[in-house]
């Protein structure tokens, strides 16, 4: 099917037709991401899988996408189409969903069975993401990528927003636990169709060049070495630590909204759609100040600002204070993301961003798992108890500051500021988002690295 598909768009090629496509599918992905697996933490509370479970599921599963993207370039090779590996993924994502409405009508699923489903669902679409970014790299022209890819961005943000808008409606406006189950099913349901809608719109777009040469597939070592003679691999590593303490609390807020503070499904919706919404209104802000300060002054900025986010859920938690962290906690996060993409893979030469990004994906998800693994140990260890979570939130900020001892270490590279084309994979407390960098968005620059070392400002 996807082979047929892919063969079809070897014609004639318009560029106009898969521009408006473009759009109009990263506005569908969008959808699913706000509407999908965003809450599906809270499903797993609804069906009482337990508040260790709902943490897991929002985390462990995104390993499968650092992985999936090892064997990828041998399924490209196969296929000889980026654009194939990328429908084969998208429908694969797509089917996901599947099980999760079948067991939201049952009423029921265990532990096993919804992290094998959140295991496909983020294996495949994370797999997407070095193919998707090499082959719409050759399809946008060169003069056309900052605007296209910053418009896309904005059309899929405003989407995720509006499905999760919509998906938490749903579920405050809904009572019994018989009929919030019956929501969860439309909610996946329409998630689901989402992606259906994301693969018929890839599949509209063109592959001008079958396997783009302008892009090379590196293996990990040569990957890493890029990185060490680009002079960022300090970078890399302060990454990994951060991601690490971060989610040693990160994917336990959301269990701990709903069984510690009783939250309603519509004050959970207000609080992570102010993290997220300060986040997408920042983000051009903290792109001027880049342009007048400089990457790595803004990098120091978002990584001594998300120090306290996590902390300060002790000192309260009352809903107007919970609502200012979030604001706070979106703000500096779009600072830190914008300040590492900048300094990160600006200083990779084009050619190997892709190969770049699967190791980056590869650290980071590792990270992430180690991290949550660790507090879900701890919180276990203590019983789920209410103080085992203030536990985790001081932990996490004590390590993020921490953490900024390797900040010291990163050389001072110049990088020009520059907007970063994103794609948003989730939705998630204290960090607002999962943001994939789009690498065909970012222009072709590597200057060398200096010797001297990142100064705080």
């Amino acid at each position: 099917m996807v082979s047929g598909i892919v063969n079809g768009q070897q014609g004639h090629h318009d560029l106009r037709r898969d521009l408006i496509a473009g759009h109009a599918e990263g506005a569908a992905y969008g959808g699913m991401v706000g509407l999908g697996e965003t809450y599906l933490p809270a499903f797993v509370l609804a069906v009482g899988l337990g508040e260790i479970t709902a943490g897991l599921v929002a985390s462990v599963p995104l390993l499968a996408g650092g992985l999936m993207q090892m064997i990828s370039p041998a399924a490209i090779g196969r296929l000889a189409s980026h654009k194939a590996w990328v429908l084969v993924c998208a429908l694969a994502q797509a089917l996901s969903f599947v099980p999760l409405v079948v067991a939201a009508l049952w009423g029921g699923i265990s532990a096993p069975a919804v992290l094998l489903v959140a295991t496909l669902y983020w294996g495949a679409g994370l797999a997407t993401g070095p193919a998707w970014n090499t082959w719409m790299g050759a399809l946008v022209p060169r003069p056309l990528r900052a605007r296209f890819f910053a418009e896309r961005t904005r059309l899929s943000q405003l989407a995720v927003l509006a499905g999760f808008l919509v998906g938490g409606a749903a579920l405050q406006w809904v009572g019994s636990r018989d009929a919030v189950l019956l929501a969860f099913a439309g909610l996946f349901l329409a998630a689901g169709l989402c992606r259906v809608v994301s693969f018929a719109l890839l599949a509209l777009q063109a592959e001008p060049v079958p396997l783009a040469s302008g892009m090379r597939r590196i293996p990990l070592g040569r990957a890493w070495g890029q990185i060490r003679r680009a002079g960022s691999g300090p970078l890399l590593a302060y990454l990994v630590v951060v991601q690490g303490v971060v989610q040693v609390s990160g994917p336990y807020f959301t269990p701990y909204m709903f069984e510690k503070l009783d939250l309603s499904y519509a004050r959970y919706v207000v609080l992570l759609s102010a993290a997220f919404v300060a986040k997408i209104v920042l983000l051009p802000v903290w792109g001027r100040m880049a342009h007048r300060v400089g990457a790595i002054r803004l990098l120091w900025l978002g990584g001594v600002g998300i120090v306290p986010t996590a902390g300060l859920w002790i000192v309260s938690d009352g809903f107007a204070w919970l609502f200012f962290i979030q604001v706070l906690a979106g703000a500096v996060w779009a600072a830190y993301e914008l300040g590492f993409f900048l300094m990160f893979f600006e200083s990779i030469p084009e050619d190997d961003r892709t190969g770049v990004l699967t190791f980056y994906n590869l650290a980071n998800t590792a990270a992430w798992v180690l991290g949550s693994a660790a507090g879900g140990l701890l919180l276990y260890s203590l019983g789920t108890a209410r103080i085992g979570y203030l536990l985790l939130f001081g932990i996490s900020s004590a390590g993020r500051a921490a953490a900024l001892l390797l900040l010291w270490r990163v050389p001072a590279t110049v990088v020009p500021a520059a907007a970063v084309g994103v794609r948003t994979v989730g939705v998630r407390p204290m960090t607002a988002s999962i943001d994939a960098p789009i690498l065909p968005a970012l222009p072709d620059q590597a200057p060398p690295p200096v010797e001297d070392h990142a100064q705080a400002p």
